[in-house]
């Protein structure tokens, strides 16, 4: 089913983190054993290696016997890291000196969900724009202010690869398969896989804002667009309807209407998301959670949270570490 010249087998080698996400991993390698399949041909070759070379478990509890620990590897190898859960928890300078090392020597390398966390802190994303799981995102940009963090499901720039986890592994692999072997084959796999929608970089991770909200109105899903891109910086709601063409009057009618709520109440829950994953995936302090939310006063930050979320934030902070404590 490929009309490219015979190639000798491309290796991948998946570099499984605790808790990494066995979905994005299972998409990935999935594909390469298809294309083999739909091919008749060993196109490509992959093996599985941990920190320690013993098997480690992913998110739901499960694990699988591995090939080897870290060791060498041949130039031509690419390295897929596979984060998920806590995956900061799982970063060491072992495991980081191992991939510069080798980056070094030449080894293209790729994250698979959180495993772009893992290339950001090992400092091999230098120079090019990589894409996380969006619920990762503002605590990545926060951590790596200089990093171009896209919010497309896949990123291929150089040889660095990024994919947003879950189906976006799959986007990654059909996209590398039609790359080496052709579209036809990508397709074959994609059929096989019955995946009707394989997406390209140009997609962005989230359902659209009309899709997400269950309400197709124009206005009003520019106006949340506006929202969702200035929460550090939030415009008040006579800004933002001036922006939309409309009166404030029929802003509020509007999110009335339609989400049952005010635009300040749906402002302030879109904050308070961010902060909460800032809070569970970063170790900024409190009030830098706040600022980063577009809180000016931490006071008027943990009564707005509590509200919400019926805890304070310092106490979902500290619930988020025992949880971590007592899973180790």
């Amino acid at each position: 089913m490929s009309n490219a010249p015979h190639k000798a087998a491309k290796r991948f080698v998946f570099l499984l983190l605790p808790n990494y996400s066995l979905i994005a991993f299972s998409n990935a390698v999935e594909a390469l054993r298809l294309a083999n399949r739909m091919s008749r041909e060993t196109l490509y070759e992959w093996e599985l290696v941990t920190e320690t070379g013993a098997p480690v478990a992913c998110s739901s509890g499960l694990s699988f016997e591995v090939d080897a620990g870290l060791e060498e590897l041949n130039r031509e190898n690419t390295v897929l890291v596979c984060g998920g859960a806590r995956v900061k928890e799982a970063v060491n300078n072992k495991l980081m000196n191992w991939a510069r090392r080798e980056a070094r020597r030449g080894v293209a390398f790729g994250g698979l969900c959180t495993g772009t966390y893992f290339l950001a802190k090992a400092g091999l994303l230098q120079g090019v724009s990589a894409t996380i799981h969006w619920e990762n995102r503002e605590s990545l940009i926060e951590e790596f202010p200089d990093l171009e963090v896209s919010p497309a499901v896949f990123v291929v720039e150089k040889n660095r690869y990024s994919a947003a986890g879950g189906a976006a592994a799959s986007d990654l692999m059909l996209h590398l398969i039609a790359a080496d072997h052709g579209p036809d084959l990508a397709n074959a796999v994609a059929d096989q896989m019955i995946y009707t929608t394989a997406r390209t970089w140009k997609d962005e991770q989230r359902l659209s804002i009309p899709t997400r909200i269950g309400v197709r109105h124009p206005k009003l899903a520019g106006v949340i667009k506006v929202m969702e891109g200035n929460l550090e910086e939030p415009i008040t709601p006579p800004e933002l309807a001036s922006q939309a063409g409309m009166s404030t009057r029929q802003l509020e009618r509007l999110f009335r209407r339609y989400l049952n709520r005010s635009p300040k109440r749906y402002y302030m829950e879109l904050r308070l998301q961010k902060a909460r994953n800032l809070l569970m995936q970063t170790d900024m302090s409190v009030i830098n959670v706040a600022l980063a939310s577009g809180f000016a006063s931490p006071s008027h930050f943990s009564k707005c949270y509590r509200a919400h979320f019926n805890t304070t934030p310092y106490r979902e902070r500290g619930a988020q570490d025992s949880t971590m404590h007592r899973k180790e």
